[in-house]
């Protein structure tokens, strides 16, 4: 989705990424990722970069042809990059352990684009797996990053109820108001 010139600068600066890496390592070893895990949305990879020190698999899953080529540049060794969308994923029914996005859900422009992201990320997972991911809030300073781009900030109070239609069970969401929400929620083992 389309990001303006101060916005794409900072995400792929190395502040950026820093501060990526230190938010986001304690955060996921909360987490058991497993063996295969998607990510979804990474743009410029700051996060890309901290799930290949924490899984032994990884596929990244880019809609902007030009992050996808940077992404292949960076990472293509360690990680496999597929362009595409998150609404319409071409992966197999339950091939991955884990499926996780970070900050980019408020760049999709429709809660119903939202939804067809979590009802393919359950789709792809693993009975018993985990969907996990953490996305911005509003607040005045991402409200200034954000003018020319799509700005669509998750609604922290209906996403349990959203991931739960999606498939999911055990969801939890924790919000840090004006700063970021949180999620993690499980596809229910085979009955």
């Amino acid at each position: 989705m389309p990001m303006n010139l101060i916005h794409r600068r900072i995400c792929s600066s190395a502040k950026w990424a820093h501060r990526i890496e230190e938010r986001l390592t304690p955060w996921l070893a909360r987490f058991g990722l497993g063996d295969d895990v998607l990510e979804i949305g990474p743009g410029f990879g700051a996060t890309t970069k901290v799930l290949l020190d924490v899984v032994p698999k990884l596929t990244v899953l880019e809609i902007d042809p030009a992050s996808t080529e940077l992404l292949r540049a960076k990472f293509g060794n360690r990680a496999e990059v597929v362009e595409g969308s998150g609404a319409e994923m071409p992966f197999e029914d339950g091939r991955f352990s884990a499926v996780t996005c970070f900050t980019m859900l408020h760049h999709v422009p429709t809660a119903r684009l939202q939804d067809a992201i979590f009802a393919e990320a359950a789709r792809v997972l693993r009975p018993g797996g985990t969907y996990c991911g953490f996305d911005a809030q509003l607040n005045f300073r991402f409200r200034l990053k954000h003018i020319g781009d799509t700005m669509n900030v998750l609604d922290a109070v209906t996403l349990p109820a959203r991931l739960e239609k999606a498939g999911f069970e055990q969801v939890e969401v924790d919000v840090r108001p004006k700063e970021l929400v949180a999620f993690s929620a499980v596809k229910p083992p085979r009955s």
